[in-house]
């Protein structure tokens, strides 16, 4: 068994501690988010999301990422179609960079957000792809579904892999239920100078994700509200699968409490409730869904 590791950093004063709360479930279908782990302050503006490649990833000879249907019942998944044909657009583009946004034939939730680039405005999108050139090719490392706000996240691969899954996504600004959680966005701009995003929400108030880290061990994302969500809805989510131990993109979560000398860790399905300055979700041994996929953290929450 691989041992859980993670780097504890210099515990600072001013840490914030924020509730986080496990609304998960179990099944059967190894395609249903059924991780819902639910990030809640009526403080915080500002905190970092990182995904970080598995401490297993170096024992990856082969990787697995296909989709496992079985058990599963999607027959009353809502489904709404597009209003115009499926479509690619190459919204920014550099020689290093590249922001693509994609619609599909149908999707969960209309397709209405406005996303902005400059004076470029596109709508109708239902994904967006954030590219990046390494070692001689393009990687996907970060997407967002403006119809629901979810984002997914992945380092650059490591030097014995071309290519590694997405597992987990998450949620940033006020999450509310429709049918599932979603955080309901008005607008989305992009700033290429910064590779900043900034998320305008239904229910007022923006958020603005920039992309602080990169490389082949993890990738790290800034984010700053104008001003604090509130206690009502939770301020992030992740959003995630688990079936068993070796069918699973989270099994576990580990947390560190605000000057704590140690980390707590519990299997995601027995984790209740947390007081955390930082949290970690994601496996101790390989699974046989999405083999390579990262692993995620919460941190750094502060007020202003």
């Amino acid at each position: 068994m691989l041992a859980l590791t993670i780097a504890v950093p210099a515990q600072a004063a001013d840490e914030l501690a924020v509730s986080v709360v496990n609304g998960s479930e179990p099944t059967l279908c190894a395609e249903v988010d059924n991780v819902h782990l639910k990030l809640v302050s009526g403080e915080v503006r500002r905190f970092t999301v990182e995904a970080e490649h598995p401490a297993h990833v170096g024992t990856i000879v082969v990787d697995r990422w296909a989709p496992d249907f079985r058990n599963c019942d999607m027959s009353d998944d809502p489904v709404h179609k597009a209003e115009s044909e499926s479509r690619r657009v190459t919204l920014y583009e550099t020689e290093e960079w590249q922001l693509v946004g994609l619609t599909y034939p149908s999707f969960w939730r209309p397709a209405k957000v406005p996303v902005r680039v400059g004076r470029r405005v596109e709508s109708g999108l239902h994904l967006i792809q954030l590219w990046k050139r390494h070692a001689e090719r393009a990687e996907e490392v970060l997407v967002l579904y403006p119809p629901d706000g979810y984002w997914r996240a992945r380092p650059l691969p490591p030097a014995h892999l071309r290519w590694s899954a997405y597992g987990s996504s998450f949620l940033v600004g006020p999450v509310e239920t429709e049918g599932r959680p979603l955080v309901d966005i008005h607008e989305v701009a992009f700033d290429p100078e910064t590779r900043s995003f900034t998320l305008t929400f239904v229910r007022g108030g923006t958020a603005t994700l920039r992309l602080a880290e990169l490389d082949q061990d993890r990738i790290a994302l800034d984010a700053t509200f104008d001003a604090p969500v509130g206690a009502v809805r939770p301020f992030a989510a992740l959003r995630s699968m688990f079936v068993t131990e070796t069918n699973a993109d989270v099994a576990h979560v580990g947390w560190r409490e605000k000057d704590a000398r140690a980390w707590s860790q519990e299997p995601v399905m027995r984790f209740r409730e947390a007081s955390a300055v930082e949290v970690w979700a994601g496996r101790t041994v390989p699974s046989r869904h999405n083999t390579s996929a990262p692993d995620m953290r919460f941190r750094n929450f502060r007020a202003e």
